[in-house]
């Protein structure tokens, strides 16, 4: 079973040996795999290069870490969304699931670092079940049930707060508040988990059976189907993967914070579609990988703190910046999907 680049590398490697297409149509084509699935890295070295000249406190200790950290988040939320859109689907009720798991973390932690944890996880995670039953056995479009659901988890998280005006508090001696606040060599936990998270997830999505059902329904749901994946089933596990990474990334934010902040999470989760797409993943489905969103979430942190490092320009101009990057990289794939179709 294969997918995107590697059905690219087949067809060049077929044509090789069958002398049908000139050298030239072949070269085209690698090319092309390679720029749509390096793209972002390249991207992303060169803005690195360009802020290290650019501002001396860009490569500082602090400012590194503060990065590292504040993408820590973002890549959890965007891992379970990478599996959800190499599906052909989207979640957008991330964003209200990371704000209502860090609120629920916060209170649990009042009877301790298990409660804080698995509470988050677990209602999340129920979340993230009921929209995938809803999808994967009623047919319904993702779109519809996962803004259905990003309604009603912030309803949930008002009523939780008292619409907001309720603020839960971490004990700042707990073991719960040190995986937020610790730093194991200089690193935040946050950063380990995240780190251990993504190399656990990529395992999952290159060298399971699996990930091959994700792949294989996002690349044609019929034919997965007919070859016997079960295409229920792995519609279900994925959004139910993103719910429980929502929830995660919430309960962390709230350690880190030492509260549940009910403000957090508004646009998170156009911001992880964004890192995935930007990351080489198409929305289409069938493929994507873990590396990339990575690079992504980082590319668009990047950007951030550059932004921040320049002082005249106002906050507004991230959102203007990343929207800018996700229409040109939707583009590109369109333009390297047309061209390797074409080879």
């Amino acid at each position: 079973m294969t997918t995107g680049t590697e059905e690219t590398v087949v067809r060049a490697e077929t044509a090789a040996v069958s002398g049908d297409d000139p050298p030239g149509a072949r070269r085209s084509e690698r090319l092309s795999a390679v720029a749509q699935q390096h793209g972002a890295l390249v991207t992303l070295a060169v803005v690195v290069v360009a802020a290290s000249l650019g501002f001396d406190t860009f490569l500082t200790g602090d400012n590194l870490e503060n990065m590292a950290l504040s993408s820590a988040f973002l890549a959890v939320v965007a891992l379970g969304m990478t599996f959800v859109i190499v599906t052909g689907g989207i979640d957008l009720s991330v964003g209200s699931l990371f704000a209502l798991g860090g609120v629920l973390a916060a209170w649990g932690s009042q009877y301790g670092t298990v409660v804080a944890l698995l509470l988050p996880l677990v209602v999340c995670g129920l979340v993230g079940l009921v929209n995938g039953l809803l999808i994967a056995r009623s047919g319904l479009a993702p779109f519809i049930v996962t803004l259905a659901s990003m309604l009603g988890a912030r309803g949930v998280l008002l009523a939780l707060t008292d619409e907001g005006s309720r603020t839960y508090l971490v004990d700042k001696g707990s073991f719960f508040a040190d995986l937020g606040q610790g730093a194991p060599l200089g690193i935040g936990v946050p950063v380990w988990i995240t780190v251990a998270l993504f190399v656990l997830g990529a395992v999952v999505l290159r060298r399971t059976r699996f990930g091959q059902y994700v792949y294989a329904v996002g690349g044609n749901e019929d034919a997965a189907a007919l070859m016997g994946a079960p295409v229920a089933r792995t519609k279900v596990g994925v959004y139910t993967l993103s719910g429980v990474c929502a929830g995660l990334a919430g309960a962390l934010n709230a350690a880190w914070l030492v509260s549940g902040v009910t403000i957090l999470g508004s646009g998170m989760e156009l911001e992880a579609i964004s890192a995935v797409v930007i990351g080489g993943s198409l929305l289409t489905g069938g493929f994507g990988y873990l590396s990339g969103t990575l690079v992504g979430v980082a590319l668009l942190k990047v950007i951030q703190n550059v932004i921040n490092q320049i002082g005249s320009l106002d906050s507004a101009y991230q959102q203007v910046v990343s929207g800018a990057f996700l229409a040109v990289v939707v583009i590109a794939q369109t333009w390297l999907g047309r061209r390797q179709r074409v080879l």
